[in-house]
């Protein structure tokens, strides 16, 4: 093709209905003349060939995705299993995980949910204490906190969250793959299901996991509505709640879902964790890494003095590491977005090591930079500045959560006018002119019971604040504003017509507020004059 040519791309004609897309054949120009050269196109901007069958314009080199066969059909990973260390002892976490996530909605922390995020109520217990939605800088501290402590972690154990603690692997690949080896015929060693199975092992496995998704979709629900909610939907027939009960049939069928079908594609296409690992990792950072120096050449056969296996590397190429890989990924191509540390790969070919009585190691937990022959620093600008940055939110955090009480509360400005005179227009100037201010008290009650509230001045004196509804009573977590009337002489607010003042908001259990609120009055110089009778008319201003 010329230098300055521009490409075209021509028209290529559809797939018939044969060939590799279906049927038992290709087109006609494919079957009447099977040597003749095919058509020139082009794609992307690169010199290529299309089969006369209107076939792809580009053939893949490989795999896209390692769920994805070179033709865009989906690749169905059926790992074997390598019983090593590494494998029961993540089985060891992920069980007493399992066990945590069905028994924590159950636990209770003084007569409160151990942990409740009832966002349809705005309701948050965490640990006893309760987070309401005006808790802006709690939450957003405590958010903080978690982001900052994964990045710690991910720079130092890599994608330790991912293998070890992920629901969606700790579900799928130690609950929903042990019960399709069960019913597989694959029990104890994992791999493609046996052929030729009674269609009951089908039906059944497709049964139990319907049972198991119930529980994990019911235990999960019960942390946002609470099991009290939870178990009153259950007990009930689905015609008193439909709106619940889609919303738990849904729920449901999304976790079936999940594990069924879409499987290991959350962690390699849909989960974003693993697009974020390579700006939170390092050359230090822990990972499940391929020693290339020691295990290239690869090649099969004894390593014996005198043979062409000799100078070969310890790698012998049984593919018992992709074989057990849960996302189909070859781990010896290097560091990848797919690999999520399960150490399944670690485990495989330790075995194999040990067999050919060669030191494990060959796949390990190590750092890019230690693979290479370099040397481990533990401690490096991410290990320094990520804790200290969790200590001090941390800290923030804790100190926010002392000073909160069981109330929260808040003044702030009316509509209208921002103030009002009682006195004729020339009074207005005097200094013991009645000044009122028309705001309005938010209130949240953070505690369990209902409270009464009210609000005192503190300073400057002279100020008065009437509650124009009288004392609110508010139910546990319920909030609410109320109409607040300020009083306070002309000369409080001097010739600048401004003033600070501080009020205290109270329940009737001892919980209280200071508040602080700027008055404000007309400006101008003050006359000492005495003021008109206190039932002349209101001047607004």
């Amino acid at each position: 093709m010329a230098a300055n040519s521009r490409p075209t791309l021509s028209v290529i004609a559809a797939p018939a209905a044969g060939g590799r897309y279906g049927g038992s054949g290709g087109c006609a120009d494919c079957k009447g003349a099977k040597g003749a050269a095919p058509r020139p196109s082009l794609a992307a901007g690169l010199e290529h060939t299309a089969a006369p069958c209107g076939g792809p314009l580009l053939e893949a080199p490989d795999r896209v995705l390692p769920t994805l066969e070179r033709d865009g059909t989906r690749r169905w990973v059926s790992p074997r299993l390598a019983k090593g260390s590494w494998w029961r002892l993540r089985r060891a976490v992920a069980y007493v995980l399992m066990a945590v996530f069905v028994v924590t909605p159950h636990l209770r922390w003084g007569g409160e949910p151990l942990v409740l995020l009832d966002v349809a109520r705005r309701r948050f217990l965490l640990f006893g204490h309760e987070f309401l939605p005006t808790d802006t800088p709690l939450l957003a501290l405590l958010a903080v906190a978690t982001v900052l402590s994964v990045m710690f972690v991910t720079a130092v154990f890599g994608r330790a969250w991912c293998g070890w603690a992920c629901p969606q692997t700790v579900f799928l690949e130690f609950l929903f793959r042990p019960l399709d080896r069960l019913f597989g015929g694959t029990a104890g060693r994992g791999g493609p299901n046996k052929k030729n199975l009674p269609a009951w092992r089908g039906v059944a496995r497709v049964a139990v996991s319907v049972i198991f998704s119930l529980i994990i979709a019911h235990s999960f629900l019960a942390f946002f509505v609470g099991t009290e909610a939870l178990a009153r939907w259950v007990r009930q027939s689905p015609l008193e709640h439909p709106t619940a009960f889609l919303v738990m049939a849904g729920v449901t069928v999304a976790f079936l879902a999940n594990f069924l079908w879409f499987r290991e594609q959350f962690c390699t296409v849909a989960c974003p964790y693993g697009r974020f690992q390579s700006v939170m990792l390092d050359r230090q950072s822990l990972v499940v890494a391929y020693d290339v120096d020691r295990g290239e050449p690869r090649g099969k056969g004894k390593r014996r003095p005198g043979t062409p296996t000799e100078n070969l590397g310890d790698c012998i190429e049984c593919g018992w590491c992709v074989a057990v890989c849960p996302t189909g990924i070859d781990i010896r191509d290097g560091l990848q977005m797919e690999c999520v540390n399960c150490t399944q790969c670690v485990d495989a070919c330790d075995e194999t090591m040990r067999r050919i009585g060669r030191p494990p190691g060959l796949i390990r937990y190590a750092s890019q930079e230690t693979v290479e022959g370099g040397r481990y620093r533990f401690w490096r600008a991410r290990t320094v500045v990520y804790p200290l940055l969790v200590v001090v939110v941390g800290f923030l955090f804790v100190l926010a959560l002392d000073r909160a009480t069981g109330l929260n509360a808040s003044l702030f400005r009316g509509p209208g006018q921002p103030f009002t005179v009682v006195a004729g227009e020339e009074a207005a100037a005097n200094e013991e002119a009645v000044v009122r201010n028309s705001v309005r008290l938010r209130l949240a009650n953070r505690t369990g019971e209902p409270r009464t509230y009210t609000i005192t001045p503190i300073a400057p004196p002279g100020v008065t604040a009437e509650l124009l509804d009288g004392p609110p009573t508010l139910d546990p977590g319920e909030t609410d504003v109320v109409p607040v009337l300020f009083a306070f002489p002309r000369a409080i607010a001097g010739p600048t017509g401004r003033a600070a003042a501080t009020f205290t908001v109270a329940d009737d259990a001892g919980n209280a507020r200071e508040l602080e609120f700027r008055l404000i009055g007309p400006a101008g110089p003050v006359d000492p004059r005495p003021t008109a009778p206190a039932d002349a008319p209101e001047t607004t201003r």
